[in-house]
């Protein structure tokens, strides 16, 4: 092995040379490892284009290492063991045994090893080392099963270090991984290796929830909740692990009995995290929810979102024009500050202003003035939004809007020159605009400054590690619906789902993909406005000029293999009332306009 060599050569030229990647997801992976200043192999896992598996095959071939799949790993007899193979080797090096024969160890690794990471081994272990690689889901899949989150934390809480200075501006060194012998043991490891082990996942929130003789922790990833194995003993000292995330957040350790809201700045050697921190008081104790806020998704392309092609032209369209209202609508979590942003970043430059008023300022922007509402002071959406008017403004972003007074100065905003992005929280694009109605913004100015409306979703991408054809394409209506919203004939139809790896946790998905649903303001829709117009007068005339729903583009998702036919279901399906319809396949019932 010799990593000089290997650092002449790239890993996506490696899989490029495969057939695993074609030139543009080459060219789109080199941007985003040079932007975000990851490692490419972590770039092009992130962004989807070859599974763990196939990634690390061919890091392990770049290196002159054997790629091993330990899916269905078990410990070699008698290790771990604290003469031979210690437990915290195991969680200080991220690595797992493969087998020991004689004085030769085998340790399978998740990063190509450094020689000096090998000699140390050698010296700690007092045995050869053959190094091979797995993937990260492996080893975590491993840890998480024998081990349980923090296991090796517990046993020495009594050496925790003393904890910073937690001013509201200290960013917190956060080891993402589990090889820093300098982190010292105790409550304030276990949160590090508690936030580090959420962001290995792509976990969004973290709830740690106290109950009378045990503490519960589940992440949510990909939408979903999922549970945390955690160890024994956990419930003694949570007081402490409580006490250490309001000292981090900078909120008073000694107030138990009110709700708390607060931030964590926190870094990795990756990338840098915005926590958003909430505690509210339990009959058991303190319940704590983190809300995990990456910087990185601020430098997202456009193309990078799950835009088809059509609709990434419109949307940079939509951030050069010189005024107008685009609204976005969607669920809690559907992405919709994500997508904002990277639109801001388009249009985002020297000859415009842009402002933005919200609540919360979840990410900080470089070159954009950003307004944090107050609503006890009086800055609401409404006074704040008026005082941008008068700052002379080319581009505006609304965190929401709430109210009849905002809906008429955003409206009143695009009449006159400016730029206004917001949200809005309706059932689809086109309800967007009812709302607005009942909200008693005047239909004919309403017609001329909306330009366009966008509903999103995230919908859960198929695992490509376990990806094999979805059987729900035969179920009964489903394929002829498919059929249908995508104008193709039966048999050139295709989808696919995941049946369940280590890869994925056994979800069978990994990752998500945003669908969206676009609404463009036509002249003959617009004369359709008034008090009391319905969804369906809207949805016909909006067909005419090539609106589709949220329902028909993701079938478009499906067909290109991102997404399972559940998801489909899951996010556009519509409640029946028993007795009144017919009990169809879901499929059938919500039919293509759902």
């Amino acid at each position: 092995m010799n990593p000089a060599d290997s650092s002449k050569r790239e890993v996506g030229e490696v899989l490029f040379a495969a057939g695993k990647l074609d030139a543009a997801q080459l060219d789109l992976v080199r941007r985003r490892q040079k932007r975000l200043r990851t490692p490419q192999h972590h770039a092009i896992i992130e962004l989807g284009f070859a599974s763990e598996t196939e990634t690390y095959a061919a890091l392990a071939a770049l290196y002159g290492l054997e790629f091993v799949d330990l899916c269905n790993y078990r410990f070699p007899p008698g290790l771990p063991d604290e003469q031979i193979l210690p437990a915290s080797v195991i969680h200080n090096h991220q690595v797992l045994p493969v087998a020991l024969e004689g004085d030769t160890i085998t340790l399978a690794f998740t990063e190509p090893p450094r020689q000096t990471e090998l000699g140390n081994l050698r010296l700690l272990l007092n045995r050869q080392i053959h190094p091979v690689l797995t993937t990260p889901s492996c080893y975590r899949h491993v840890i998480r099963q024998h081990f349980g989150l923090g296991a090796d934390t517990l046993q020495h809480l009594g050496e925790d270090r003393p904890a910073p200075d937690a001013s509201a501006d200290v960013a917190f060194q956060i080891d993402a991984g589990e090889d820093d012998a300098r982190v010292t043991a105790g409550i304030t490891r276990f949160v590090d290796q508690l936030l580090g082990d959420a962001l290995r996942l792509g976990a969004t929130d973290i709830h740690i929830e106290p109950y009378y003789a045990h503490v519960k922790i589940r992440y949510r990833v990909d939408g979903l909740m999922q549970p945390v194995k955690t160890p024994p003993g956990l419930r003694q000292v949570y007081g402490a692990l409580v006490s250490r995330l309001k000292i981090m957040a900078g909120l008073n350790i000694a107030e138990k009995r009110l709700p708390h809201d607060g931030r964590i700045t926190m870094k990795t050697d990756r990338a840098d995290y915005d926590l958003r921190v909430s505690i509210i008081p339990t009959k058991h104790g303190e319940a704590v929810c983190l809300r995990i806020l990456g910087r990185q998704s601020l430098q997202l392309e456009l193309r990078e979102l799950g835009l088809e092609p059509e609709q990434e032209e419109l949307m940079r369209q939509l951030a050069a024009l010189p005024q107008g209202l685009v609204l976005l609508t969607g669920p809690t979590g559907s992405g919709k500050t994500t997508t904002l942003y990277a639109v801001l970043a388009n249009a985002n430059d020297e000859g415009r202003k842009i402002i933005t008023i919200e609540d919360p300022i979840e990410y900080q922007l470089e070159g954009i003035v950003q307004i944090q509402t107050k609503e006890d002071i009086g800055l609401t959406f409404a006074s704040g939004l008026r005082a941008i008017l008068r700052h002379d403004p080319d581009v505006i972003l609304i965190g929401e809007i709430r109210d009849a007074e905002t809906a008429e100065i955003a409206v009143r905003a695009a009449q006159t020159g400016h730029l206004v992005f917001s949200t809005l929280h309706a059932n689809d694009s086109l309800n967007v605009v009812v709302r607005l109605l009942d909200m008693g913004v005047d239909p004919f100015p309403l017609g001329s400054a909306l330009v366009c409306s966008i509903a999103q979703r995230l919908a859960q991408r198929v695992c490509r590690q376990c990806a094999e054809p979805d059987p729900a394409l035969d179920q009964e209506g489903c394929r002829a619906e498919m059929a249908r919203a995508l104008r193709l004939p039966a048999e050139e139809l295709r989808a696919l789902h995941g049946r369940g790896c280590v890869e994925c946790g056994g979800k069978g998905t990994r990752g998500r993909v945003a669908v969206y649903e676009f609404f463009v303001m036509h002249e003959a829709v617009a004369e359709l406005l008034r008090p009391g117009v319905s969804t369906v007068q809207l949805r016909s005339a909006a067909r005419q000029y090539g609106w589709r729903s949220l329902r028909e583009e993701a079938w478009k998702k499906v067909q290109q293999g991102l997404i399972p036919i559940t998801e489909v279901q899951r996010l556009t399906r519509r409640l029946q009332q028993p007795g009144l319809q017919p009990q169809l396949p879901l499929a059938v019932a919500a039919g293509p306009g759902a």
